[in-house]
């Protein structure tokens, strides 16, 4: 079944136009568990990583760490981490998650819209890196490690 719902999930989120590295990210308005609302507008002039993931995504659980470590260390100089969760079942699970995660990082709950603005998400996790212009200068698609997250944007700094 969860095979069949990870099938299903990528279909849903594959189709739509194509985000590409070079091209201004595409805007979006999406709520936290506390209904504030988080827009690429209001992060500009930071460096952005958007996280697209879910809570019954094994490779996304297996990156979470590498995320809160780099959150930890360059928050502060102007890196902003944004867990996009595609979960169906909203926050009924993804609050839980995050708490018992310990996530600090913003996590917004994402859905068809942003997956098809940044149309190049084929599979779950996929990591988009956009700079203080906001213009997308990376993509990465499956897990990332601490190492590789920080390369793809410490020279962004």
């Amino acid at each position: 079944m969860k095979t069949l719902l990870v099938a299903l999930a990528l279909l849903v989120f594959a189709g739509g136009a194509q985000a590409q590295v070079g091209k201004p990210a595409p805007a979006f308005s999406l709520k936290d568990k506390d209904g504030k609302t988080i827009t690429l507008e209001s992060l500009k002039g930071k460096v952005v990583v958007l996280n697209f993931w879910a809570t019954w995504c094994p490779p996304c659980r297996a990156e979470i760490p590498a995320f809160k470590s780099a959150y930890g260390k360059y928050r502060e100089k102007g890196v902003e981490i944004v867990g996009v969760s595609l979960d169906h079942n909203g926050w009924e699970v993804i609050t839980p998650f995050v708490k018992q995660k310990q996530i600090e990082y913003p996590v917004v709950l994402g859905g068809a819209e942003i997956a098809r603005a940044y149309g190049n998400i084929q599979s779950i996790p996929t990591t988009i890196i956009i700079d203080r212009s906001g213009k997308i200068v990376d993509s990465h698609v499956g897990a990332m490690t601490e190492t590789a997250l920080v390369k793809s944007f410490e020279k962004l700094l």
